[in-house]
């Protein structure tokens, strides 16, 4: 009996499922399905930093972007989000870690009050929407191509919600830790394997850049125009919004210690940016090995498969989908996680401060399997690319929550006042705009979410100003939280 390609990968599948449920042992509390612990070392954070964000728009959606629009397009993802990795472990990562919480959310109620956390919790909830419903569409998609349209995209989108689910469900932060750990070295080799294939292919490095470079794809001209505002607020939007993001604190606090949080991020986001060039360059070798495939494309996401497919042998096969399905359980995994958590802890806890540990675990993971649904039927019902979901999932939070954070973190005359207005006019800014925009009432050549960034910033300046501190004896945990963040920029 012959082996199929799609065999293989169900077998795959089984392996991850049995590697997180292994991992699930671990779990023996709250914080242990949460953060791990606190156990992780620095390799672990690293490969997690890594492989989160080293998902199918990474592969799939970038490629294609770099092929209609050449390296501009990519200013958003990987550069706008390596840096925000970069900033998160330098900047944020230490006094962030010292203050040992369970959520973003947390920060926000201990700093502000209750209904900063509740609104910006729920504001990140919904960030995570798009960006996991991404990953859910790939899925869909590779089972599509395995199965030869056996199993179709929807039909895909199910099976492979439910496999992240299975092992996500049960073991939480260690399974995600174990099973990205192992999916990392599947990334890696098997990419760097497959893209030396299409190099040879394709005649070698140099006829591949000079491809590229003689089709314009490396110019970085601008001019004064809305595409060079677009591009900018796409930079402003990956870098700066996804910031104040739990999937981002949580592996930082799933760190063994200081360090670890800070080198693990920081690192890991300066080689997301290397990393993501080379599905990049395999996706172009395309163009020199067969023009058709990139020329009767309809959905550019297809492109790399095809190559692989079409002109690669069965072994070339197995690495290149075993690679391309751990990029994505990878993310979605830990995406799954973060927006659990966060609703969890920050929106039923606060109706329910009772709840013991174990009925908040239960909680927890409740709420995983109903995200879970939820972002299946958006993937199911959604026209938007794997690229577009990614981008447009952080606007909310750099409308509402990235000032507070900021302005938490690291000015003592921030306030409750401040908070509140910051992330009022923040939300009501970017959502007139939107709606604006779209009805061609208002120029597009500034984003939405650029409105509400700026009024965000305005919110917490007229607040500190007429308002009463929040840092004092008004607030002995603002007070604290502050404190223990000083303590950690004096110390780096």
């Amino acid at each position: 009996m012959q082996i199929t390609l799609l065999q293989l990968v169900i077998a795959y599948l089984v392996i991850s499922i049995g590697i997180g449920l292994f991992a699930s042992a671990k779990v023996h509390n709250a914080r242990d399905y949460i953060t791990a612990g606190r156990h992780l070392p620095l390799s672990v954070v690293f490969a997690m930093v890594f492989a989160t964000w080293f998902g199918a728009e990474t592969v799939l959606g970038n490629s294609g972007t770099f092929l209609r629009e050449g390296a501009r397009g990519l200013i958003s993802d990987p550069l706008g989000a390596g840096v925000c990795l970069i900033l998160f472990g330098l900047i944020f990562a230490r006094p962030l870690y010292r203050m040992n919480l369970l959520t973003l959310g947390d920060f926000f109620r201990r700093r502000y009050n209750r209904g900063t956390e509740l609104v910006l919790s729920v504001c990140i909830v919904i960030s995570y929407l798009g960006w996991v419903s991404a990953q859910v569409t790939a899925l869909g998609l590779v089972f599509d191509l395995l199965s030869g349209g056996v199993i179709d995209r929807n039909m895909g989108m199910i099976i492979g919600s439910a496999v992240v689910l299975l092992y996500t469900l049960f073991g939480g932060m260690w399974s995600v830790a174990v099973t990205t750990f192992v999916q990392m070295i599947v990334i890696i080799l098997g990419l760097l394997y497959i893209t030396w294939v299409a190099n040879d292919m394709a005649g070698g490095f140099v006829p591949v850049m000079t491809h590229a470079i003689d089709a314009g794809k490396f110019d970085f001209s601008f001019s004064f125009s809305r595409e060079t505002f677009a591009y900018i607020a796409a930079f402003c939007t990956m870098a700066l919004g996804s910031i104040p993001q739990q999937d981002i604190f949580q592996r930082v606090n799933s760190s063994m210690n200081e360090r670890t949080a800070v080198w693990g991020t920081a690192l890991g986001g300066a080689f997301y940016v290397i990393f993501a060039l080379v599905p990049i360059y395999l996706a172009y070798t395309t163009l020199l090995i067969d023009p058709a495939i990139v020329n009767s494309a309809s959905d550019t996401q297809k492109i790399m498969p095809a190559l692989v497919m079409t002109h690669m042998s069965f072994v070339s096969q197995v690495i290149f989908f075993g690679a391309l399905l751990s990029v994505i359980m990878s993310t979605a995994s830990g995406t799954l996680l973060a927006p659990s958590v966060t609703f969890s802890e920050n929106v039923l806890r606060g109706f329910y401060p009772k709840m013991g540990d174990k009925q908040f675990l239960w909680a927890t993971r409740a709420t995983v399997v109903a995200f879970t649904l939820i972002v299946t039927l958006y993937a199911l019902n959604t026209n938007s690319t794997i690229h577009e979901m990614v981008v447009n999932a952080y606007r909310i939070t750099l409308a509402a929550a990235l000032v507070p954070l900021v302005a938490g973190v690291f000015w003592k005359r921030a306030n409750n006042l401040g908070a509140a207005l910051s992330v009022g006019l923040g939300l009501a800014f970017w959502l007139i705009s939107e709606a604006l925009v779209y009805n061609h009432i208002l120029s597009d050549i500034l984003e939405p979410q650029m409105y509400g960034f700026f009024a965000s910033t305005v919110g917490m300046i007229i607040g500190v100003t007429f308002g009463a501190p929040s840092v004092g004896k008004m607030n002995p945990d603002a007070e604290q939280v502050f404190q223990v963040g000083q303590e950690a920029e004096q110390a780096a």
